[in-house]
């Protein structure tokens, strides 16, 4: 089977890459920035231009394609209206995916989207997740709550280096899960036709609150966090302020979000259809204690080295490579 994967280069599309090509699948990349995605080409994957802000550019990649797995979104810093990249773009995907007779069609949506509705990103996804339900293509719609890795930059990080680690007052508990396990998940599901035509959510061991995150951060790094709590409210004014300009709205859109964490957002841990694909492989969810150990332990182990390097060569720590 001939994988075309979109948003290659990202947190979740190169787990999935590297998943398909470890599982002996044909896999075509959609890329704008060839230098950028050349890591996916050392893989073994085939890199084909395509820009979702140039939607002319889509049909000719579905060629030779059997299935799209699209992991793909606007970005914070991106240029472009917000609508073109997670609305239009998609829309015509679907189009071309119909006319190539695409098999199977994966997308990603949020747990608990309907309830967002009125939330602009939200509502794009719900509007896409709409339109391929009518379009008779056989498709898997996977709703995540969160990764494992955007937990790293949030809190880890700004622990280990004595910095702010930024907060809000909210109360939402999310069962944040990794990428790989994601991954994992969404590679063997091609091969299961229960699957086709189906919402499923893909939830992490259990809920965690950014208190609770903070507090695990610390006992397994034996660090304080320097903890600065920003009222939901301020990001609310951030957002509002955003949107005056026309090159900060792609920013005021993810902002946004401050209003799902002020109503508390809780994910469901009930995963019995992803537990059978994971019976199947006699793996398990990965927790997020775990996954935080061995960080940590990586980091402290790289810092250990690195003051021995420092110490045998008098040299400043800036001066050895990380």
């Amino acid at each position: 089977m001939s994988l075309l994967i979109l948003g290659g280069t990202g947190t979740l599309g190169r787990q999935i890459i590297r998943k398909a090509l470890n599982e002996g699948f044909q896999v075509k990349c959609l890329v704008r920035n060839f230098r950028k995605a050349a890591f996916l080409k050392e893989w073994g994957a085939e890199l084909i231009y395509g820009d979702l802000a140039l939607p002319e550019t889509i049909p000719l990649a579905l060629l030779g394609v059997s299935a799209i797995i699209d992991c793909s979104t606007a970005r914070p810093d991106d240029v472009f209206n917000i609508e073109l990249i997670d609305l239009y773009s998609k829309y015509i995907l679907i189009e071309s995916a119909l006319k190539a007779k695409i098999k199977r069609f994966i997308l990603f949506s949020i747990s608990g989207a309907s309830i967002y509705a009125d939330i602009k990103l939200v509502m794009l996804k719900i509007m896409v997740e709409k339109r391929i339900k009518v379009s008779n293509l056989n498709f898997t719609i996977f709703c995540i709550p969160g990764f494992f890795q955007g937990l790293v930059t949030q809190y880890a990080l700004p622990i280990l280096d004595k910095k702010f680690v930024w907060t809000t007052k909210e109360s939402s508990a999310i069962s944040y899960i990794n990428t790989q396990d994601v991954a994992n998940i969404v590679v063997k599901s091609l091969a299961i036709s229960q699957f086709e035509n189906q919402y499923l959510p893909i939830h992490g061991t259990k809920p965690w609150k950014s208190s609770e995150i903070i507090n695990l951060c610390e006992r397994i790094s034996n660090r304080r966090a320097n903890i600065n709590q920003v009222p939901v409210f301020i990001l609310y004014l951030l957002q509002k302020f955003a949107k005056n300009f026309q090159w900060t709205r792609n920013i005021a859109d993810r902002l946004a979000f401050a209003e799902i964490l002020s109503k508390g957002y809780t994910t469901s841990t009930d995963t019995k259809e992803i537990l059978y694909i994971l019976r199947l492989n006699n793996k398990d969810i990965e927790p997020l204690e775990l996954y935080l150990q061995e960080y940590f332990e990586r980091i402290m182990k790289k810092v250990r080295e690195l003051n021995y390097q420092v110490l045998r060569s008098n040299k400043n720590i800036s001066d050895i490579d990380f």
